[in-house]
């Protein structure tokens, strides 16, 4: 049967998290609290961002950008989650399965590009204050936003289209909550050294490229905070990137263990374990990571807030 371009299974199921019957109303409320955290907290940042002038600023355009994403991150994943774990509607279509694939892709790369192009900005304003304003200009920053868009959607439709035409002839089980390339893999009675090759060398550069510039960038900012002669200044230069440095640790400490291992290493447990923490938890806690360091940040939240405590006054 290897290497037939026909499968004989017409659909595939996602055993989800956990298969206990006592377990699915809790895991149910703690996916929907979590998701509705994501939605609320990110919408909140999106919204504090575009009504306060103040924050017209490169560095929360593309904050705004990144919390769009987040949103669009959980989307994908978190309502399938909730309809398994209280409706039991495990089956997911050939086509629902790559389009799921698709957009995990797109929002994965997007998540990295975004905290790239961060980094390089906190690198400038840091070690370059006097140029900041020529350097990051908002055509600069639309075009850095725009092109990671592009690059994300074509990377994003390349492995799509390679899953795509493997054959899946007998086992139809995903043993993940969601369609996720690796376990994928694993079910395929077609050759996937192909799958596997463009997984760690197209994915694998589109992930370690960014990060190659998000670690030059820290370095050369700890570079330039460590000249600052007083103390209130180094703090003051740390506490401007100290969020996107956290974010950034959660991001790629995840997501690096999850992907960056053959297919024949996969252990279900441990990597549907790192799979919840880059698709729901991360995206979860950025906007609070960024708002709770941020007396910028806070202060327009709070005037989003009180805005729309006195409307439903009135």
């Amino acid at each position: 049967m290897r290497g037939t371009n026909q499968s004989l299974v017409s659909e595939f199921l996602l055993l989800g998290l956990s298969r206990q019957p006592q377990q699915q109303q809790p895991l149910f409320l703690l996916f929907l609290i979590m998701y509705l955290a994501t939605i609320l907290g990110n919408l909140l940042i999106i919204l504090a961002i575009g009504t306060d002038s103040r924050l017209h600023t490169p560095m929360y355009f593309f904050l705004c950008n990144l919390s769009f994403v987040d949103v669009c991150f959980s989307s994908t994943t978190v309502p399938k989650v909730l309809a398994i774990h209280v409706l039991g509607s495990h089956s997911i279509s050939f086509s629902e399965c790559f389009t799921q694939i698709y957009f995990l892709c797109v929002f994965a790369v997007m998540d990295n590009f975004l905290l790239a192009v961060m980094a390089y900005d906190r690198f400038v304003a840091i070690c370059h204050p006097l140029y900041y304003t020529t350097k990051i200009t908002h055509k600069l920053c639309a075009l850095l936003v725009a092109g990671s868009w592009v690059i994300a959607s074509l990377n994003a439709l390349l492995h799509t289209l390679l899953m795509a035409r493997l054959s899946f002839c007998a086992d139809n089980v995903i043993p993940h909550f969601f369609c996720d390339m690796t376990p994928l893999l694993k079910l395929s009675c077609s050759d996937t050294h192909l799958n596997e090759l463009m997984i760690l060398f197209v994915a694998g550069m589109l992930m370690i490229a960014p990060f190659i510039c998000i670690l030059v960038s820290y370095i050369l900012i700890a570079c330039a905070i460590l000249r600052v002669s007083s103390t209130s200044g180094r703090w003051k230069a740390f506490s401007t990137c100290s969020s996107h440095l956290a974010v950034v640790c959660l991001f790629y400490g995840t997501i690096i263990s999850l992907y960056f291992n053959p297919s024949s290493s996969y252990s279900a447990g441990k990597d549907t374990a790192s799979a919840v923490m880059y698709t729901v938890v991360t995206p979860m806690l950025n906007p609070f990571i960024y708002s709770l360091r941020n007396k910028d940040m806070k202060g327009a939240l709070k005037k989003v807030l009180t805005m729309k405590f006195s409307s439903t006054q009135e």
